[in-house]
């Protein structure tokens, strides 16, 4: 089943694996009446239906080949490049743990998981409360410390071999990620993306092997 989520200003984005693409934009032209042209440039490709309604893909890896505006439904250049193979860094963070690792094409070579015991925010107040945050503080440094390391190891030395990193988890703690000077190149190559994902583990880090290969459909309906 293809994930779906609300984008901002209207409108959903909906996941869908490549192999599945063309039969997905099949079935939209059919409920909006057909399509009256696709456009596509270096960075976008946006189908236009009869009603009204527009599907929409930025690339996410490389480019797309630009073909301009174009009657019907031509799916050539977007089709190309989300079936392209590629090698992909995976790097999955949460405060209370890390999955890290390489795809290819959907399937992990190597990775690294790890989970770290960050506790909840306790309600209580005065001193005790300000231990329990120290505490927690404590926690998350080291296991956000642990993340930095392990994707050093896993990811920095193999960024030559990669075509895209694609990050996933927790916002904020992928931004504490950031500053370290080891990941530079690693999040020089991220993907605009951020997979919303459970707790880091293997499976996890399976799922999202699969998912980075998705490609993000942004659908508008006409209003």
């Amino acid at each position: 089943m293809s994930r779906v989520r609300p984008v901002a200003g209207g409108g959903r984005a909906v996941e869908v694996p490549p192999e599945r693409l063309e039969g997905w934009f099949d079935r939209f032209a059919s409920r909006h009446g057909g399509v009256v042209s696709t456009s596509v440039t270096a960075s976008r490709c946006l189908v236009t239906a009869v009603d009204g309604a527009t599907a929409s893909v930025s690339a996410a890896f490389g480019e797309f080949t630009p073909q301009g505006d174009v009657d019907g439904l031509v799916l050539d250049a977007l089709l190309a490049n989300a079936c392209a193979p590629r090698r992909i860094g995976l790097l999955l963070v949460r405060l209370g743990g890390h999955s890290i690792g390489v795809a290819q094409d959907g399937e992990v070579l190597v990775s690294t998981t790890d989970s770290r015991q960050v506790h909840g925010r306790n309600k209580a107040g005065g001193w005790s409360q300000q231990r329990f945050a120290r505490r927690r503080e404590g926690q998350a440094r080291v296991a956000l410390q642990a993340a930095a390391d392990d994707a050093a190891r896993v990811l920095a030395p193999r960024v030559g071999e990669l075509d895209a990193v694609v990050l996933g988890g927790d916002r904020q703690a992928l931004d504490a990620l950031r500053g370290d000077r080891r990941l530079g190149e690693v999040f020089a190559l991220a993907s605009p993306r951020v997979l919303d994902v459970p707790e880091p583990r293997r499976a996890v880090l399976d799922e999202a092997a699969v998912r980075a290969r998705a490609v993000e459909v942004v659908v508008r309906e006409n209003p």
